[in-house]
């Protein structure tokens, strides 16, 4: 029997029904908000999949064309690999629900999320996490009391236009928005948050949490009437939940034989040194734990280890005040900082903070260098990317090479989106920038080493970016009544604690912020303090940043392209293309230049080649320069008549030069005077009504 319920949020209601469709699924939703409609399923397999070393759970996203009225492009007309935009809708989907999973669950879970409807101003994304949490409150049902999902989780989509806040704003108002936040909920308090923002206060980003917060608990309490709803009909056989506990025996060993050692690992600063004693440790209590009487086997002994490294972590932090390698709380890495590193690249920076080290890459490009990306809003191009690799020599593993992963898009894009806000509009500066970042060291913030080496980068090609961009990583453990706020995680710290959370900014305010929590979730107090922390710890990377480079280069590199920004009246758009792209096929073959003209008059040129620019700037000044009466041209005799000869002066323009102009004394015969081929200078004496030109080589001369 299919049920319904629904609850106002922001302007539209927003609809959550079940029992229609996809009946087979342990829990299936579909969730509508105006005309946008998706479809969350969620399947939970029998048994724990075997020698699992980590919690099996896939979540899947997809905008299906359809959805939208529109059919792929391609040839085989149908959806292929997910795009940039899935698989970051697919990941912010992922890390609100991951961390409330019963622990110790090893069976495997996927959340399929499909966009069916569009109606081209509300972004999927916030519903399909809704859905999400839905489905799986649906599917724990048949598990009685122990669930294997803890939740629900709530999700909606924060703006700001004219300093008035809006929950789950359209596509329009983002696009006037100085905020893009996107806050999950698990009713104790925020357990996400995903936001661009156009360098707004600290103030600003908890006062919108503040906002969504009563909208967060009417989503929960909405979900919650549905799993009862659903409950009172349930006719499934109950399912029990196994979960794989470490052996308490094992634990007990695993603790009394490695506590001193992981004493002294942890005081270690070099993560190398640490990695190669931990792995020594392991191998010593493999060999000691793992024998045919005792039945362990060996990844029962890593996980054990795992959780005494963990308990070790936390415990030197909150009872001893210390963090591994004997920082303290808000102490920052060492930093590096380096510009014009690579010799023929158009600007490089080598950031390096501790162990972590980014080499980030900027090249020019023209127009045609944009990437076009097709989405559900519809067609777009972008002059802005920022690309994030991660090969495995950088935390010094082999691993097969393939193509970027979903964590790699995740980090690029987060990186993208705190440089966002500084970049110059097309109008300031007509390039298409694609910056890529080489992690060469990883021991924790990567993501914000990118952006630190992103500006250095950007600075050193001569981007005129409005103010450079610093990002930090924040931690949070938390026990009880007792809390330590960390700046600049490590990986370790980031492993084991309670919270990454990422800030980018300016010395002005916030660009970027990406907050995973694991626990429970923290309240708006707690996101203050560490939002106020990562501001100072910010201002000292800026601070270092600027030792190197302040500001932009005034000149882009030497080995960039060269582009030049005309604007023509769009009457004269054809002249320049010419019939069938005769004209500008033409100039692009005489000078090699690449020429991209808009609808609006804009007309933007670029060449390795600075004569090859200037020449076909000249060209296409001339094709639309109105004649000038008076003025002298440079020209060229094109055709000889008995009465004259026809001279082009412009671009595809020509003028008659009658006998009578031709000299101060009689012409008997015209090519005694001018030959076809010949440069001549000319003026221009008249244009009739017909809009002929009539020109002078004699006055010419005797000017």
């Amino acid at each position: 029997m299919p049920e319904r319920i629904e609850l106002r949020v922001g302007r539209e209601d927003l609809i959550i029904e079940t029992g229609e469709v996809a009946k087979q699924a342990d829990g299936a939703v579909t969730v509508q908000y105006g005309g946008t409609v998706v479809l969350v399923t969620a399947v939970i397999s029998d048994e724990p999949k075997k020698d699992a070393g980590f919690f099996p759970l896939f979540v899947e996203y997809q905008e299906k064309t359809y959805a939208a009225g529109r059919i792929p492009g391609g040839f085989f007309k149908r959806e292929g690999r997910p795009s940039g935009k899935e698989i970051l809708s697919a990941r912010l989907i992922d890390r609100p629900i991951r961390p409330l999973f019963a622990k110790n669950l090893f069976n495997e879970v996927q959340v399929m999320a499909i966009v069916l409807s569009s109606d081209g101003e509300n972004d999927p994304d916030v519903l399909a996490m809704v859905g999400a949490s839905s489905a799986l409150m649906l599917a724990n049902i048949a598990f009685g009391t122990e669930c294997p999902f803890n939740g629900p989780i709530s999700a909606v989509r924060v703006g700001r236009v004219k300093d008035e806040f809006i929950i789950n704003p359209t596509y329009a108002q983002l696009d006037e928005s100085d905020l893009d936040l996107v806050v999950a909920s698990a009713g104790e308090g925020v357990v996400m948050l995903e936001a661009g923002a156009n360098e707004v206060s600290e103030e600003t980003v908890v006062a919108a949490i503040n906002f969504a917060q009563q909208k967060l608990q009417e989503i929960i309490e909405l979900q919650y009437k549905l799993q009862e709803k659903v409950k009172a009909k349930l006719t499934r056989l109950p399912r029990k939940l196994e979960l794989k506990k470490i052996d308490a025996e094992l634990l007990k060993e695993v603790k009394k034989l490695s506590c001193d050692e992981l004493g002294n690992i942890f005081e270690l600063a070099d993560r190398e040194k640490r990695v190669e004693k931990t792995d020594l440790l392991t191998s010593s209590l493999v060999e000691k734990l793992v024998t045919e009487q005792s039945l362990y086997t060996e990844q029962d002994i890593k996980s054990a280890l795992s959780e005494v490294m963990k308990e070790q972590v936390r415990r030197l932090v909150l009872e001893k005040k210390k963090r591994i390698g004997e920082r303290g709380y808000d102490e920052i890495r060492p930093l590096s900082c380096k510009i014009g590193v690579l010799p023929r690249t158009h600007g490089s920076g080598l950031f390096t903070r501790g162990e972590t080290q980014s080499l980030s890459i900027t090249t020019l490009g023209s127009r045609s260098d944009e990437q076009m990306v097709e989405a559900l809003e519809g067609k777009m191009f972008k002059n802005f990317m920022l690309h994030y690799s991660f090969p495995p020599f950088s935390v010094g593993e082999i691993r097969p090479v393939r193509g970027p992963g979903r964590r790699e898009i995740g980090h690029g894009a987060l990186a993208e989106r705190a440089l966002k806000p500084v970049m110059p509009s097309k109008e300031e500066f007509p390039y298409t920038v694609r910056v890529v970042s080489e992690i060469l060291e990883s021991n924790g913030s990567s993501s914000m080493a990118t952006v630190c080496a992103g500006t250095l980068a950007l600075m050193d090609a001569g981007v005129p970016i409005k103010a450079p961009v610093a990002g930090i990583a924040m931690g949070l453990i938390k026990e009880n009544d007792r809390t330590a706020v960390l700046t600049d995680i490590s990986g370790l710290e980031d492993h084991f604690g309670d919270t990454d959370f990422k800030v980018t900014g300016t010395s002005k305010g916030i660009t970027a912020i990406q907050v995973d929590i694991k626990m429970g979730g923290i309240s708006a107090q707690f996101i203050q303090e560490i939002l106020s922390k990562a501001n100072k710890a910010r201002h000292v990377v800026l601070g270092k940043m600027a030792e190197v480079i302040a500001q932009p280069k005034s000149a882009i590199s030497q080995y960039a392209p060269r582009i030049q920004v005309l604007r023509i009246d769009t009457s004269k758009i054809g002249e320049v293309i010419g019939p069938g792209g005769k004209t500008i096929r033409k100039i692009i073959q005489e000078t090699g230049a690449t020429i991209d003209i808009e609808d609006d008059g804009r007309v933007v040129i670029s060449s390795q080649d600075h004569q090859a620019l200037e020449k076909a700037v000249s060209y296409i000044e001339g094709l639309t320069e109105e004649p000038e009466v008076g003025r002298i041209y440079d020209g060229t005799i094109k055709k000889v008549t008995n009465f004259g000869a026809f001279c082009e002066f412009l671009p595809n323009k020509d003028g008659l030069i009658h006998v009578s102009e031709l000299a101060d004394k009689f012409v008997k015969n015209v090519e005694d005077v001018v030959k076809v081929g010949q440069e001549v200078k000319v003026k221009l004496i008249a244009v009739d009504e017909q809009g002929r030109v009539k020109l002078s080589l004699k006055q010419a001369k005797e000017t």
